[in-house]
This record gives structure tokens, C-alpha cells and sequence, in this order.
């Protein structure tokens, strides 16, 4: 067997390997939400009741039922619209922010108790201050977004600034690179697995903010139907809304989120997780 055969059993046989641990993983996903659903429908009959807790197939009927009306489409765009806008403007302030913080001890001096401040605020503080400024608007969801996302950002970048190997630095220096050069090929690629991990973790939360203004004061959005339906009394109606709200997000992150984390670090070649 030549050098080169064995090259491609090894390849075939890590590929088998991934496959697998793939359908272990997925399996085990399905395994989770059908304890989940069972659990659920023994609640709803044998222990709370249906009233209070209605089964899974009731809320199914319903989650349906929204679908096909075209409401979940219609408020579910006023609320990703709000999310993406707040979500982008934390972004662009957040992101220069955390350079200046891990490139220079002055900026972060000056930036540090800012960001962490900011990044401590319960995020019904940052609802309740949007509904103070805005009322019942478009924009006070889009603050609340940007206010809870930024510090998260922020401090995610300055992170993986303040890893980068100061070696690479110093040797691009010596062969003459260009600030632009050691910023595109030494700087963004180091701090590119903290940002993505920064950008993450600030977009769950953002989420959760958004819904919590729409509930608290929006005319449109997944939360103004959810507090309708509270105010309905319609237990139905919220937990659909909710269900509905939190199935999109499951699929936004992983075929968006988890998808372009693939792509952008498709140079690490197959993760140890999938391997293991």
C-alpha cells in the first residue's frame, strides 16, 4: 500500500468518523425534545391540567393556525427588523471600541468602567428606559437592542486584541508590513474567534430584550402578541407565540449562526468536538 492510499483510508475513515458523531449528536437532539414533549403532555393531563397548561398538540393547532393567517410572518419582520437595526448599530460602536480598548492601555482605562457598566444592566432596566424615552415607537426596542448588545461586543473584541501574539506583530514589523497589512492578516484573523463568540452571545440577548419591549410598550412584533394574548387570557395563544418565537430563533442559529461559523473557520479543518 503506497503512501498515498493511505492517505485516503485515513480521509475516508476520519470522514466515517464525523458522520457518525454527527448522527450520535443528532439523535440525541431528538432523543431530548421527545422526553421534553412527553414530559410536557403527562404535566398537562395527570398533574397541572389542561387549562393552565394545555398539551402539546392544542399548542400545536394554534402555532398552526398563526402560521397560516400570515400574523406569525407579519410581526415576526417588525420584530427581526427592530433586532437586526439595534443589533448593527451595537456592531459598529461596539467593534471600534473594543480595538482602541485592547490596542492602547488610555482607551482602556477610559472605556473599562463604561462598557462594564453598561454590560451590567438588567435588560428590563434598558426596556423600561426605551419606553420612558420613546413610548410606544419603533426605536425604543432598537435602543434597548443596541444598549444590552454593545458592552458584549466591546469587550469580546478588545479580548481577542489583547491575545494576539505580540512575536507576530514585531516579526511583521521587521519585514516591514504596513499597520494596514498587520491589521488585515495578523490582527482580524486572531480576534475573529472572540468577535464571533462576542457577536453570538449579544445576539441571544438581544433577542431576549427586543421581546421584552415589545411587551412592555410596541404596536407590533412577536411581543406585542404575546402581552395581546396575555391580556386575552389566552395561556394558548402565549405559549404558542413564545413556542413559535423560540423555534425560529433554534433556526437561525443553526443554520445561520452555526453555518457562518463553519465558514469562517473552515481553515481549522474538522473541530475536536466532532472527532471525539
Amino acid at each position: 500500500m503506497t503512501h498515498m492510499d493511505l492517505a485516503e483510508r485515513q480521509a475516508r475513515q476520519v470522514e466515517w468518523i464525523v458522520l457518525i458523531k454527527r448522527g450520535q449528536h443528532f439523535g440525541a437532539i431528538l432523543l431530548g425534545w421527545v422526553s421534553f414533549i412527553g414530559i410536557w403532555f403527562l404535566l398537562s393531563r395527570f398533574v397541572v391540567g389542561p387549562i393552565l397548561l394545555p398539551d402539546p398538540i392544542t399548542i400545536g393547532i394554534k402555532m398552526g393556525d398563526i402560521i397560516s393567517s400570515g400574523a406569525f410572518v407579519r410581526h415576526f419582520s417588525s420584530s427581526i427588523l427592530k433586532v437586526f437595526t439595534g443589533f448593527g448599530i451595537a456592531v459598529l460602536i461596539g467593534t471600534p471600541i473594543g480595538y482602541f480598548m485592547g490596542r492602547t492601555r488610555y482607551w482602556k482605562a477610559f472605556f473599562h468602567d463604561p462598557v462594564m457598566v453598561a454590560g451590567s444592566v438588567p435588560g428590563i432596566t434598558y426596556a423600561v428606559m426605551a419606553l420612558v424615552i420613546f413610548g410606544i415607537s419603533l426605536e425604543g426596542p432598537i435602543l434597548a437592542v443596541a444598549l444590552i448588545s454593545m458592552p458584549y461586543v466591546a469587550i469580546n473584541v478588545a479580548e481577542g486584541i489583547e491575545g494576539v501574539d505580540r512575536k507576530l506583530i514585531e516579526m511583521s514589523r521587521v519585514y516591514r508590513r504596513t499597520e494596514r497589512h498587520i491589521l488585515r492578516h495578523v490582527l482580524i484573523p486572531s480576534i475573529m474567534p472572540f468577535a464571533f463568540a462576542g457577536v453570538r452571545l449579544s445576539f441571544a440577548l438581544a433577542w431576549k430584550v427586543e421581546q421584552l419591549t415589545e411587551v412592555f410598550g410596541s404596536s407590533g412584533g412577536v411581543g406585542f402578541m404575546i402581552r395581546k394574548e396575555f391580556q386575552d387570557f389566552s395561556v394558548t395563544g402565549v405559549l404558542a407565540w413564545v413556542l413559535l418565537f423560540i423555534g425560529f430563533m433554534l433556526l437561525i442559529e443553526r443554520f445561520v449562526l452555526v453555518e457562518l461559523e463553519r465558514y469562517l473557520f473552515r481553515w481549522r479543518g474538522p473541530q475536536e468536538s466532532e472527532l471525539a
